[in-house]
């Protein structure tokens, strides 16, 4: 039985050219190294904004169906990863090429191109343990990669001051919308009051606080039918909290109808009716002025204000190519090569001839 380790004794005769051949690629791999243009990277660190409750958060609780749809609206679960994921949206990379004229530098004919080269020279992440992020970006040039990475930042604080990430951000421009389009149906109910006419009989058949609790009821109501339908989005008609809700406003839309009956056979039924819907769009209204006022309030101290740490700074040393790598690297491939053509050799010398 021939032994295994015949053909690695074999090659102990030809140490020198094992030696001599690895060092001779390292080298060339080396020299080769000096022909690559070297890559410099850059590197910024910031802090990302923490979300804090707000002080409206006790407010919201005493409108009862209408808090909780203000709530599903403004759920953000980790605002960290949203904002590595605004660095490598089009809004933000589009801007960096243009402003650096990046389709020149990487030589891309389309933006699509561009866009590809510089996701790949760019590496944004979010600390698991630390919580802060961190741009690195590499570029031929050590300043052009520190000024890519302190734009990526600048990039990032416009786009977010001009969309709604944050809860007070959301609940501000939820109430927004409300406010306005009730500020626009209480003018119409305010003009079909003065045009209804009304005299003193009809302020007895219907008292002022009467018609303001017929308001409230209304503006429950259809608070109660809002959050019915923004459960049904996200839970199944069997769902307790789905029956819930639909007995409440299934309740709450009872009372109303019984108080509009009562109106009707009390006084002037038109006059009833203008001034209960009157008395509810400024209810709604002032319900919503209030809600608004707050989420302004608390957006402007739970800002986006984005802490930068580090500043990305023109680096010193290139990062790439690594010459004592390529060194190694040549040297390992041109000794395990080498090594493999010999035994190879070996094997077919030594090989029996069957005859």
């Amino acid at each position: 039985m021939p032994n295994s380790a015949e053909p690695f004794r074999k090659l102990l005769p030809r140490w020198r050219l094992l030696v001599a051949a690895p060092l001779i690629a390292a080298g060339a791999a080396f020299g080769i190294s000096y022909l690559i243009a070297p890559t410099f990277t850059a590197r910024t660190t910031f802090i990302p904004p923490q979300q804090q409750q707000s002080s409206a958060a006790a407010a919201l609780n005493s409108l009862g169906a209408l808090s909780s749809l203000a709530g599903s609206a403004a759920g953000i679960k980790n605002l960290g990863d949203q904002l590595v994921s605004l660095l490598a949206s089009a809004n933000v990379e589009d801007r960096i090429i243009d402003k650096f004229k990046l389709m020149e530098v990487y030589d891309a004919r389309f933006r699509v191109d561009a866009r590809r080269e510089l996701e790949q020279n760019v590496r944004a992440n979010l600390g698991k343990r630390d919580g802060l992020i961190t741009i690195d970006v590499d570029a031929k040039s050590p300043e052009l990669a520190a000024d890519i990475a302190n734009q990526f930042v600048l990039e990032l604080q416009r786009l977010t001051s001009d969309i709604a990430l944050t809860e007070a951000q959301q609940r501000r421009v939820f109430f927004e919308a409300e406010l306005k389009s009730t500020k626009q149906r209480l003018g119409v109910a305010q003009r079909a009051l003065q045009a209804s006419g009304f005299n003193s009989g009809d302020l007895k058949a219907e008292p002022k606080a009467a018609a303001e609790d017929f308001a409230r009821l209304k503006a429950e109501e259809t608070a109660a039918q809002v959050r019915l339908q923004v459960l049904r989005r996200s839970l199944t008609e069997s769902s307790a909290e789905v029956q819930r809700q639909s007995a409440m406003a299934q309740a709450l839309k009872a009372q109303v109808a019984r108080l509009e009956r009562t109106g009707r056979t009390a006084g002037n039924a038109d006059y009833v009716t203008t001034y209960r819907e009157y008395k509810y769009q400024e209810a709604l209204f002032d319900l919503f002025a209030k809600q608004y006022e707050m989420a302004r309030l608390d957006e402007s101290r739970d800002s986006l204000a984005i802490q930068i740490v580090d500043k990305a700074t023109p680096p010193e040393r290139k990062s790439k190519p690594r010459r004592l790598m390529f060194a190694l690297a040549g040297a390992g491939g041109a000794f395990f090569i080498l090594v493999g053509c010999l035994l190879l050799g070996i094997g077919a010398t030594t090989r029996p001839v069957i005859t």
